[in-house]
């Protein structure tokens, strides 16, 4: 008893004095706004919190974190002086941007397919109907037409001979070559890839240039100023005016994808081939190399090597 009552006393004492043991940071389900912006989940990788911040600019660490998986209203979005997004999730918390995704693009994509499906299927209906018909149309020709076309083939056959002989030559055929065959990659394109495959494994620092940390812009500038040939501004947001939007399915080696907002992307990586790209993910991941996937899809392609 003495001893749990000396115990008691010394926590007392202690907080009397403000001086406290810090607590660890709580792990939390999604608090709820009146009036959202739009509404987002937490997709990091498994097991894993998001840090929340007083302020998007300069602002403290809160004592819990945004649960992986979890759903969220969003209040505000603002841009830092780095050019990354952030949402308002409450009062005076803030989060990054790219560790979420849209609840709303996602099912805007899935009607999307949806809808491609449906014409699909619609379109492979109308074909078969269309065989149907041509099928019965060739049961009900008469027998005797029919037979007064062959009669007509053998008289065809004979002016063809006929006009053979008069001819000196036969019109020859020429071949075209293949020109829609992919050409080779650039020796600045394949440098680029090579240069950025080689920095998968370091580390990430917001504002690393290089060269042996990076944060997601700084990847990309240094690649391109190293081997591509091409000074590439310092941000995300200027970044994404250089060079020539493509589409997704006509990527190539070194082209440039942009997460976030064309206008506005607050996140950039290399595409090297395969579906695959490399970029300055979080400062818990480094330089990755990536799959390109449905839940965290680019939202531009920009081509910067003519």
């Amino acid at each position: 008893m003495k001893r749990n009552f000396w115990k008691m006393g010394l926590a007392a004492a202690l907080t009397l004095t403000g001086i406290g043991v810090a607590s660890p940071q709580k792990i939390v389900d999604a608090a709820t706004l009146k009036t959202p912006v739009k509404r987002i989940e937490i997709n990091c990788l498994p097991s894993k919190s998001v840090k929340i911040w007083t302020n998007y600019e300069g602002g403290q660490l809160i004592n819990f974190r945004a649960k992986n998986k979890s759903k969220w209203n969003v209040a505000k979005t603002a841009v830092d002086r780095k050019g990354k997004l952030w949402y308002m999730i409450g009062d005076s918390e803030w989060i990054e941007a790219r560790y979420t995704k849209d609840l709303e693009e996602q099912s805007n994509m899935k009607t999307a397919q949806e809808q491609v499906r449906k014409t699909a299927t619609k379109k492979k209906i109308k074909k078969s109907k269309l065989k149907v018909k041509a099928k019965k149309v060739v049961k009900k020709v008469p027998k005797q037409k029919v037979q007064k076309q062959k009669v007509v083939v053998p008289q065809l056959s004979n002016v063809v001979k006929k006009k053979s002989n008069k001819t000196t030559a036969a019109p020859t055929i020429t071949h075209l070559s293949n020109k829609t065959a992919s050409p080779n990659i650039s020796k600045r394109t394949q440098a680029v890839v090579n240069l950025a495959e080689s920095q998968v494994g370091k580390g990430y620092v917001w504002g690393g240039n290089g060269p042996d940390n990076f944060d997601c812009s700084g990847l990309v500038q240094y690649v391109y100023n190293q081997v591509g040939g091409v000074s590439l501004p310092r941000v995300t947001t200027d970044q994404v005016k250089v060079g020539v939007t493509v589409p997704m399915d006509q990527l190539q080696p070194g082209d440039l994808l942009y997460w976030g907002s064309a206008d506005a992307p607050y996140h950039v990586g290399i595409y090297v081939g395969n579906n695959q790209y490399v970029c300055a993910a979080t400062p818990e991941q480094g330089v990755v190399l990536q799959t390109i996937s449905s839940y965290f899809y680019p939202c531009v392609a920009k081509r910067v090597i003519a």
